[in-house]
């Protein structure tokens, strides 16, 4: 079976241009299912659906989430898929198993107090603060992904619309844009970036002036909740998560918002429209209290 997975990676990779982090996890769940297999002597190429839900419930006694064990079954339909498709096996036994139910969970947002707190970089001035003023003001700004925002070339940036071309998932490029607060950030670090020393053309950098990589970005946010003391967990995409919430509640229709967070599919998009229609309900209750 590695050989397969090996090849079915690899087209992934040159064919459907998934991303690095993508093909890992896919990686990782054929590893897992491939010695399972190995453990218990079962063939790939003869795995009855009997026995698929035997490995199913061994993710749950191994304390799978169902939204894991639920990806665990995509990537394996895609690979058998895949199986199919190049005459390995005459069929593709993961099309009679279903997905468990998943309970979808709100995602975490920002209120107004907590934003302006983070967002509140008056004091900054060393070219370090001024950089992770750009973060964050990118990240709530145009609700793009900590993996776009690393990125980020300078030519990829437009200062006088206001926009930045950016790689989402896939490599599909689209362009997201920024207000005036992120464009006052983006000025003020330019003018002290070249104190990184820069060897890249990225517009983030470390202190070797090569690119500022996802994980760095990461901490930069976590270290800085900690430091202002928020109470909640809070990583990069709590601020896109904010960016689409306030995006609905101001009015933007939902395939603008679907268009400008970059997602293929708008049931993606779709759950933020929950959240909107919970802060329309306490709007309108805290209203009808007044009266």
């Amino acid at each position: 079976m590695k050989k397969y997975m090996n090849d079915y990676l690899r087209y992934l990779k040159v064919s459907c241009n998934q991303s690095e982090n993508t093909l890992l996890a896919y990686e990782n769940d054929l590893n897992k299912f491939d010695a399972y297999l190995q453990e218990k002597k079962i063939s790939f190429q003869c795995i009855t659906k009997d026995e698929i839900l035997h490995y199913l419930k061994y993710l749950d006694q191994m304390d799978y989430k169902n939204t894991s064990i639920a990806r665990h079954i995509t990537v394996l339909r895609s690979f058998y898929a895949y199986l199919v498709d190049n005459g390995i096996l005459d069929s593709n036994i993961f099309l009679r198993v279903k997905n468990p139910k998943i309970k979808r969970k709100l995602p975490n947002t920002l209120n107004l107090e907590e934003l302006k707190k983070l967002l509140d970089f008056s004091e900054a001035k060393t070219p370090r603060e001024l950089e992770e003023r750009v973060i964050f003001e990118l990240l709530y700004a145009t609700g793009m992904r900590v993996s776009e925002l690393s990125n980020i070339r300078l030519s990829d940036i437009d200062l006088k619309e206001k926009s930045i071309v950016t790689l989402g998932k896939g490599s599909k490029e689209r362009i997201v844009y920024f207000g005036d607060y992120a464009l006052m950030a983006l000025k003020d670090y330019l003018e002290v970036r070249s104190e990184f020393h820069p060897k890249e053309n990225f517009l983030l950098l470390n202190t070797k002036g090569e690119r500022l990589k996802r994980a760095s970005i990461e901490a930069i946010v976590s270290k800085r909740v900690q430091r202002i003391a928020l109470h909640h967990h809070i990583s990069p995409h709590t601020l896109r998560h904010t960016f689409a919430t306030n995006m609905l509640e101001t009015g933007s229709d939902i395939r603008t918002v679907q268009e400008l967070l970059g997602h293929s599919s708008l049931s993606t998009t779709q759950i933020y429209t929950h959240l909107s229609s919970d802060y329309l309900k306490s709007q309108y209750y805290k209203n009808m209290l007044r009266k």
